[in-house]
Protein backbone atom coordinates (compact mmCIF):
# COMPACT_ATOMS: atom_id res chain seq x y z
CA UNK A 1 0.00 0.00 0.00
CA UNK A 2 1.33 3.21 -0.82
CA UNK A 3 2.20 5.65 1.93
CA UNK A 4 1.43 9.48 1.47
CA UNK A 5 3.62 10.51 3.91
CA UNK A 6 7.33 11.74 2.80
CA UNK A 7 9.91 8.59 2.79
CA UNK A 8 11.74 9.09 6.44
CA UNK A 9 15.02 8.12 3.58
CA UNK A 10 14.40 11.22 1.58
CA UNK A 11 13.27 13.77 4.00
CA UNK A 12 16.91 15.18 4.60
CA UNK A 13 17.39 15.13 0.31
CA UNK A 14 13.83 16.80 -0.18
CA UNK A 15 15.00 19.71 2.60
CA UNK A 16 18.04 20.06 0.73
CA UNK A 17 16.33 20.89 -2.40
CA UNK A 18 14.03 23.24 -1.04
CA UNK A 19 16.98 25.02 0.38
CA UNK A 20 18.41 25.13 -3.34
CA UNK A 21 15.47 26.54 -4.52
CA UNK A 22 14.76 28.80 -1.89
CA UNK A 23 18.37 30.15 -1.97
CA UNK A 24 19.61 29.96 -5.30
CA UNK A 25 17.01 29.10 -7.77
CA UNK A 26 14.38 32.22 -6.84
CA UNK A 27 16.86 34.70 -6.00
CA UNK A 28 17.97 34.17 -10.03
CA UNK A 29 14.53 33.83 -11.36
CA UNK A 30 13.73 36.67 -12.57
CA UNK A 31 17.31 37.78 -13.44
CA UNK A 32 17.85 34.28 -15.87
CA UNK A 33 13.88 35.35 -16.66
CA UNK A 34 14.78 38.60 -18.52
CA UNK A 35 18.45 37.55 -19.77
CA UNK A 36 17.24 34.96 -21.83
CA UNK A 37 19.77 32.64 -23.31
CA UNK A 38 22.24 33.34 -21.07
CA UNK A 39 23.31 30.63 -18.77
CA UNK A 40 22.86 30.20 -15.55
CA UNK A 41 26.70 30.00 -13.73
CA UNK A 42 25.36 29.44 -10.67
CA UNK A 43 24.25 26.13 -11.52
CA UNK A 44 27.77 24.13 -12.23
CA UNK A 45 27.94 24.45 -8.59
CA UNK A 46 24.57 22.94 -7.50
CA UNK A 47 25.37 20.20 -10.05
CA UNK A 48 28.49 19.36 -8.72
CA UNK A 49 26.50 19.22 -5.53
CA UNK A 50 24.37 16.93 -6.71
CA UNK A 51 26.38 15.04 -8.62
CA UNK A 52 28.48 14.48 -5.59
CA UNK A 53 25.11 13.72 -3.41
CA UNK A 54 24.60 10.59 -5.72
CA UNK A 55 28.48 9.29 -5.72
CA UNK A 56 28.38 9.40 -2.12
CA UNK A 57 24.71 7.34 -2.52
CA UNK A 58 22.84 9.87 -0.40
CA UNK A 59 21.32 11.01 -3.52
CA UNK A 60 18.39 9.44 -3.82
CA UNK A 61 18.03 10.02 -7.30
CA UNK A 62 18.12 14.03 -7.93
CA UNK A 63 16.37 14.94 -10.96
CA UNK A 64 15.73 13.22 -14.74
CA UNK A 65 19.20 11.56 -14.35
CA UNK A 66 17.91 9.74 -10.89
CA UNK A 67 15.05 7.28 -12.96
CA UNK A 68 15.39 4.14 -13.42
CA UNK A 69 12.76 1.20 -13.18
CA UNK A 70 13.66 -1.19 -11.20
CA UNK A 71 12.11 -4.89 -10.32
CA UNK A 72 9.22 -4.85 -6.82
CA UNK A 73 11.12 -6.24 -3.65
CA UNK A 74 10.22 -9.48 -2.50
CA UNK A 75 9.44 -8.75 0.87
CA UNK A 76 7.43 -5.60 0.45
CA UNK A 77 7.81 -1.81 -1.18
CA UNK A 78 10.00 0.29 -2.61
CA UNK A 79 10.70 3.89 -2.24
CA UNK A 80 13.52 4.40 -5.24
CA UNK A 81 15.03 7.06 -7.60
CA UNK A 82 11.40 7.29 -9.19
CA UNK A 83 9.24 9.07 -6.29
CA UNK A 84 12.35 10.85 -4.79
CA UNK A 85 12.70 12.20 -7.67
CA UNK A 86 9.56 13.38 -8.24
CA UNK A 87 9.72 14.41 -4.61
CA UNK A 88 13.02 16.55 -5.08
CA UNK A 89 11.79 18.19 -8.26
CA UNK A 90 8.41 19.62 -7.23
CA UNK A 91 10.89 21.26 -4.59
CA UNK A 92 12.85 22.87 -7.25
CA UNK A 93 10.51 23.85 -9.49
CA UNK A 94 8.83 25.64 -6.09
CA UNK A 95 12.20 27.59 -7.47
CA UNK A 96 12.03 27.74 -11.08
CA UNK A 97 11.08 25.56 -13.34
CA UNK A 98 13.25 27.65 -16.50
CA UNK A 99 16.57 26.76 -13.83
CA UNK A 100 15.64 22.96 -13.39
CA UNK A 101 15.67 22.11 -17.17
CA UNK A 102 18.68 24.24 -17.33
CA UNK A 103 21.00 21.98 -14.62
CA UNK A 104 23.98 20.39 -16.11
CA UNK A 105 23.37 16.12 -16.87
CA UNK A 106 19.94 16.31 -15.39
CA UNK A 107 18.12 16.39 -18.96
CA UNK A 108 15.30 14.65 -20.14
CA UNK A 109 17.51 12.78 -22.65
CA UNK A 110 18.94 11.65 -18.96
CA UNK A 111 15.78 9.98 -18.01
CA UNK A 112 15.58 8.23 -21.91
CA UNK A 113 19.17 6.94 -21.38
CA UNK A 114 18.44 5.48 -17.64
CA UNK A 115 14.92 3.83 -19.09
CA UNK A 116 16.24 1.89 -21.72
CA UNK A 117 19.87 1.94 -21.91
CA UNK A 118 21.77 -1.39 -21.04
CA UNK A 119 24.01 -1.27 -18.24
CA UNK A 120 26.95 -0.94 -20.94
CA UNK A 121 25.46 1.85 -22.00
CA UNK A 122 24.68 3.84 -18.65
CA UNK A 123 28.33 3.32 -17.47
CA UNK A 124 29.57 4.85 -20.78
CA UNK A 125 27.04 7.79 -20.74
CA UNK A 126 27.76 8.46 -17.18
CA UNK A 127 28.08 12.22 -16.36
CA UNK A 128 26.92 13.29 -19.89
CA UNK A 129 24.38 15.90 -20.41
CA UNK A 130 21.65 14.55 -22.33
CA UNK A 131 18.56 16.27 -24.17
CA UNK A 132 15.92 14.80 -26.08
CA UNK A 133 14.58 15.04 -29.67
CA UNK A 134 11.70 14.24 -30.35
CA UNK A 135 9.43 17.12 -32.42
CA UNK A 136 9.68 17.81 -35.79
CA UNK A 137 8.58 20.44 -38.21
CA UNK A 138 5.92 18.43 -39.90
CA UNK A 139 5.73 16.07 -36.54
CA UNK A 140 4.71 17.04 -32.93
CA UNK A 141 2.26 14.53 -31.11
CA UNK A 142 1.86 11.90 -33.87
CA UNK A 143 5.39 10.03 -33.34
CA UNK A 144 4.22 7.77 -36.46
CA UNK A 145 4.78 10.58 -38.57
CA UNK A 146 8.90 10.94 -37.42
CA UNK A 147 10.70 11.66 -40.53
CA UNK A 148 14.12 11.72 -39.23
CA UNK A 149 16.18 8.63 -40.64
CA UNK A 150 18.57 6.42 -39.18
CA UNK A 151 20.02 4.46 -42.40
CA UNK A 152 22.28 1.58 -41.37
CA UNK A 153 25.78 2.01 -43.08
CA UNK A 154 28.35 -0.55 -41.88
CA UNK A 155 29.39 0.11 -37.90
CA UNK A 156 26.97 3.31 -37.76
CA UNK A 157 23.12 4.91 -38.38
CA UNK A 158 23.20 7.56 -40.68
CA UNK A 159 20.69 10.17 -39.24
CA UNK A 160 18.93 12.48 -41.34
CA UNK A 161 16.28 15.17 -40.42
CA UNK A 162 15.30 18.22 -38.00
CA UNK A 163 14.23 18.29 -34.81
CA UNK A 164 12.66 21.25 -33.18
CA UNK A 165 11.80 22.60 -29.58
CA UNK A 166 14.80 20.91 -28.41
CA UNK A 167 14.97 21.32 -24.12
CA UNK A 168 18.57 22.24 -23.47
CA UNK A 169 19.40 21.46 -27.19
CA UNK A 170 22.36 24.51 -27.31
CA UNK A 171 23.85 23.58 -23.88
CA UNK A 172 23.78 19.96 -23.61
CA UNK A 173 26.76 16.94 -24.14
CA UNK A 174 24.55 15.00 -26.33
CA UNK A 175 20.93 14.81 -27.70
CA UNK A 176 18.64 11.42 -27.58
CA UNK A 177 16.79 11.79 -31.23
CA UNK A 178 14.23 9.65 -32.22
CA UNK A 179 14.19 8.42 -36.07
CA UNK A 180 12.81 5.67 -37.98
CA UNK A 181 14.37 2.62 -39.38
CA UNK A 182 11.79 2.67 -42.32
CA UNK A 183 9.14 5.03 -42.75
CA UNK A 184 6.50 2.63 -44.37
CA UNK A 185 6.59 0.40 -40.34
CA UNK A 186 5.32 3.29 -38.91
CA UNK A 187 5.57 3.32 -35.32
CA UNK A 188 7.46 -0.31 -34.86
CA UNK A 189 10.50 1.20 -36.73
CA UNK A 190 11.39 4.37 -34.50
CA UNK A 191 14.30 3.91 -32.13
CA UNK A 192 16.22 6.37 -30.01
CA UNK A 193 19.68 6.67 -30.99
CA UNK A 194 22.24 8.64 -28.65
CA UNK A 195 23.97 11.71 -30.41
CA UNK A 196 26.89 13.48 -28.85
CA UNK A 197 27.14 17.36 -29.62
CA UNK A 198 30.86 16.91 -31.26
CA UNK A 199 29.19 14.19 -34.33
CA UNK A 200 29.72 15.41 -37.25
CA UNK A 201 26.80 16.58 -39.74
CA UNK A 202 24.92 17.60 -36.56
CA UNK A 203 23.87 21.33 -35.94
CA UNK A 204 22.27 23.58 -33.24
CA UNK A 205 20.41 26.15 -36.32
CA UNK A 206 18.82 28.57 -33.79
CA UNK A 207 17.57 28.95 -30.46
CA UNK A 208 13.98 30.11 -30.08
CA UNK A 209 12.37 32.72 -27.75
CA UNK A 210 9.42 31.59 -25.65
CA UNK A 211 6.59 32.71 -23.56
CA UNK A 212 7.93 30.95 -20.56
CA UNK A 213 10.77 28.60 -18.86
CA UNK A 214 13.47 31.55 -20.51
CA UNK A 215 16.26 30.14 -18.35
CA UNK A 216 16.07 27.03 -20.67
CA UNK A 217 17.59 27.13 -23.70
CA UNK A 218 15.38 25.33 -26.72
CA UNK A 219 16.72 24.64 -29.76
CA UNK A 220 16.59 23.64 -33.58
CA UNK A 221 18.67 21.08 -34.67
CA UNK A 222 19.90 19.29 -37.99
CA UNK A 223 20.87 16.06 -38.86
CA UNK A 224 22.74 16.02 -41.86
CA UNK A 225 24.52 12.51 -43.02
CA UNK A 226 25.49 12.36 -39.20
CA UNK A 227 27.07 9.26 -38.25
CA UNK A 228 26.47 7.71 -34.93
CA UNK A 229 28.01 4.28 -33.85
CA UNK A 230 25.60 1.63 -33.85
CA UNK A 231 26.59 0.98 -29.72
CA UNK A 232 24.64 4.38 -29.37
CA UNK A 233 21.06 2.82 -30.40
CA UNK A 234 19.02 2.58 -26.95
CA UNK A 235 17.82 -0.26 -26.40
CA UNK A 236 17.13 -3.28 -29.47
CA UNK A 237 17.56 -2.59 -33.06
CA UNK A 238 15.26 -5.13 -33.60
CA UNK A 239 12.08 -4.12 -35.29
CA UNK A 240 9.89 -6.98 -34.21
CA UNK A 241 9.97 -5.28 -30.80
CA UNK A 242 8.19 -2.54 -32.15
CA UNK A 243 7.75 0.72 -29.83
CA UNK A 244 7.26 -0.13 -26.43
CA UNK A 245 10.94 0.43 -25.24
CA UNK A 246 10.86 4.12 -26.39
CA UNK A 247 7.40 4.58 -24.91
CA UNK A 248 8.79 3.47 -21.78
CA UNK A 249 10.79 6.52 -21.49
CA UNK A 250 7.35 8.49 -21.32
CA UNK A 251 6.06 6.28 -18.59
CA UNK A 252 9.00 7.61 -16.41
CA UNK A 253 9.57 11.32 -17.63
CA UNK A 254 5.53 11.83 -17.44
CA UNK A 255 5.69 12.02 -13.51
CA UNK A 256 8.62 13.97 -13.90
CA UNK A 257 7.02 16.83 -15.71
CA UNK A 258 4.30 16.07 -13.86
CA UNK A 259 6.48 17.13 -10.55
CA UNK A 260 7.38 20.07 -12.13
CA UNK A 261 3.73 21.14 -12.45
CA UNK A 262 3.04 20.26 -9.13
CA UNK A 263 5.98 22.46 -8.11
CA UNK A 264 5.19 25.56 -9.68
CA UNK A 265 1.65 25.48 -8.42
CA UNK A 266 2.38 25.12 -5.39
CA UNK A 267 4.11 28.48 -5.13
CA UNK A 268 1.56 30.72 -6.55
CA UNK A 269 -0.55 29.24 -4.60
CA UNK A 270 0.96 29.67 -1.18
CA UNK A 271 2.35 33.71 -2.23
CA UNK A 272 -1.34 34.33 -3.46
CA UNK A 273 -2.65 33.07 0.05
CA UNK A 274 0.18 35.81 1.81
CA UNK A 275 -0.93 38.21 -0.30
CA UNK A 276 -5.10 37.60 0.50
CA UNK A 277 -4.41 37.66 3.46
CA UNK A 278 -2.40 40.59 4.07
CA UNK A 279 -5.90 42.13 2.32
CA UNK A 280 -8.33 40.85 4.68
CA UNK A 281 -9.20 37.64 2.79
CA UNK A 282 -9.94 34.84 5.37
CA UNK A 283 -9.39 31.24 3.98
CA UNK A 284 -11.48 28.99 6.75
CA UNK A 285 -11.11 24.93 6.50
CA UNK A 286 -14.23 25.08 9.03
CA UNK A 287 -16.95 26.91 7.15
CA UNK A 288 -18.59 25.93 4.43
CA UNK A 289 -17.60 27.01 0.92
CA UNK A 290 -20.76 28.91 -0.15
CA UNK A 291 -20.45 30.81 3.22
CA UNK A 292 -16.61 32.33 2.32
CA UNK A 293 -15.82 34.93 0.17
CA UNK A 294 -15.76 34.32 -3.67
CA UNK A 295 -11.56 34.90 -3.41
CA UNK A 296 -11.95 32.32 -0.27
CA UNK A 297 -13.97 29.79 -2.31
CA UNK A 298 -11.70 30.01 -5.56
CA UNK A 299 -8.53 29.12 -3.48
CA UNK A 300 -9.90 25.86 -1.63
CA UNK A 301 -11.34 24.53 -4.60
CA UNK A 302 -7.46 25.35 -6.30
CA UNK A 303 -6.37 23.78 -3.19
CA UNK A 304 -8.42 20.73 -4.00
CA UNK A 305 -7.27 20.28 -7.73
CA UNK A 306 -3.63 20.48 -6.57
CA UNK A 307 -3.97 17.76 -4.18
CA UNK A 308 -5.25 15.22 -6.96
CA UNK A 309 -2.16 16.24 -8.86
CA UNK A 310 0.07 15.69 -6.77
CA UNK A 311 -1.72 12.37 -5.44
CA UNK A 312 -1.51 11.27 -9.14
CA UNK A 313 2.00 11.94 -9.46
CA UNK A 314 2.98 10.35 -6.37
CA UNK A 315 1.02 7.24 -7.27
CA UNK A 316 2.52 6.83 -11.20
CA UNK A 317 5.99 7.16 -9.81
CA UNK A 318 5.98 4.70 -6.92
CA UNK A 319 4.31 1.85 -9.12
CA UNK A 320 7.47 2.69 -11.32
CA UNK A 321 9.76 1.96 -8.15
CA UNK A 322 7.90 -1.09 -7.56
CA UNK A 323 8.14 -2.65 -11.05
CA UNK A 324 4.30 -2.30 -11.84
CA UNK A 325 3.08 -0.90 -15.06
CA UNK A 326 2.49 2.85 -14.89
CA UNK A 327 1.77 4.27 -18.26
CA UNK A 328 -2.05 5.00 -17.79
CA UNK A 329 -1.23 6.72 -13.94
CA UNK A 330 1.41 8.19 -15.87
CA UNK A 331 -0.88 10.06 -18.40
CA UNK A 332 -3.42 10.49 -15.80
CA UNK A 333 -0.64 12.60 -13.71
CA UNK A 334 0.81 14.26 -16.71
CA UNK A 335 -2.59 15.39 -17.75
CA UNK A 336 -4.18 16.29 -14.34
CA UNK A 337 -0.74 18.32 -13.23
CA UNK A 338 -0.24 19.91 -16.58
CA UNK A 339 -3.49 21.52 -16.68
CA UNK A 340 -4.05 22.49 -13.21
CA UNK A 341 -0.98 24.60 -12.35
CA UNK A 342 -2.13 26.30 -15.49
CA UNK A 343 -5.53 26.76 -14.25
CA UNK A 344 -3.81 27.67 -10.88
CA UNK A 345 -0.72 30.10 -12.01
CA UNK A 346 -3.60 32.10 -14.02
CA UNK A 347 -6.25 32.20 -11.27
CA UNK A 348 -3.51 33.24 -8.83
CA UNK A 349 -3.21 36.04 -10.87
CA UNK A 350 -6.28 37.03 -11.18
CA UNK A 351 -7.16 36.80 -7.28
CA UNK A 352 -4.22 39.12 -6.53
CA UNK A 353 -5.20 41.59 -9.67
CA UNK A 354 -2.44 44.16 -9.82
CA UNK A 355 0.28 42.47 -8.34
CA UNK A 356 -0.24 39.43 -9.56
CA UNK A 357 0.01 41.02 -13.20
CA UNK A 358 2.94 43.39 -12.38
CA UNK A 359 6.72 42.43 -12.22
CA UNK A 360 6.89 42.99 -8.62
CA UNK A 361 6.26 39.37 -7.86
CA UNK A 362 6.48 35.92 -9.40
CA UNK A 363 3.45 35.13 -10.24
CA UNK A 364 3.18 36.46 -14.16
CA UNK A 365 6.21 34.39 -14.49
CA UNK A 366 4.55 31.23 -13.29
CA UNK A 367 1.66 31.29 -15.27
CA UNK A 368 3.70 32.06 -18.17
CA UNK A 369 5.96 29.02 -17.19
CA UNK A 370 3.26 26.72 -16.39
CA UNK A 371 1.98 26.72 -19.99
CA UNK A 372 4.79 24.38 -21.12
CA UNK A 373 3.95 22.04 -18.63
CA UNK A 374 1.10 20.95 -20.12
CA UNK A 375 2.81 20.73 -23.62
CA UNK A 376 5.52 18.80 -24.12
CA UNK A 377 6.28 15.22 -22.90
CA UNK A 378 2.79 15.03 -24.84
CA UNK A 379 -0.13 17.85 -24.82
CA UNK A 380 -3.08 17.48 -22.81
CA UNK A 381 -5.31 16.12 -26.02
CA UNK A 382 -2.36 12.96 -26.04
CA UNK A 383 -2.41 12.50 -22.51
CA UNK A 384 -6.67 12.11 -22.70
CA UNK A 385 -6.40 9.54 -25.51
CA UNK A 386 -4.07 7.92 -24.26
CA UNK A 387 -5.95 7.36 -20.99
CA UNK A 388 -9.19 6.42 -23.07
CA UNK A 389 -7.47 3.64 -24.92
CA UNK A 390 -6.02 2.47 -21.74
CA UNK A 391 -9.56 2.61 -20.03
CA UNK A 392 -11.49 1.22 -22.81
CA UNK A 393 -8.93 -1.48 -24.14
CA UNK A 394 -8.06 -0.24 -27.75
CA UNK A 395 -5.12 0.35 -29.71
CA UNK A 396 -4.07 3.41 -31.08
CA UNK A 397 -5.72 2.10 -34.45
CA UNK A 398 -8.69 1.54 -33.27
CA UNK A 399 -8.91 5.12 -31.32
CA UNK A 400 -7.60 8.08 -32.61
Amino acid sequence: MINLETPRKFRAFVNQAHQVAAEMLRPNSRRYDLAEHEYPVELDMLAAMVDGLGASGTGSGAGASGVRRTAAAEDGVVNGSNLSSVLSIMEMCWGDVGLLLSMPRQGLGNSAIASVASDEQLQRFDGVWAAMAITEPGCGSDSASIQTTARLDGDAYVLDGEKIFVTAGGRCDAVVVWATLDKSLGRAAIKSFVVMKDTPGMTVERLEHKLGIRASDTATIRFDNCRVPVENLLGSADIDKGFAGVMQTFDNTRPLVAAMAVGCARASMELTRELLTEAGVQIDYDRPVHLQSAAAATYLAMEADWEAAYLLTLQAAWMADNGQPNSLQASMAKAKAGRTANDITLRCVELTGPLGYSEHHLLEKWSRDSKILDIFEGTQQIQQLIVARRLLGKTSAELK
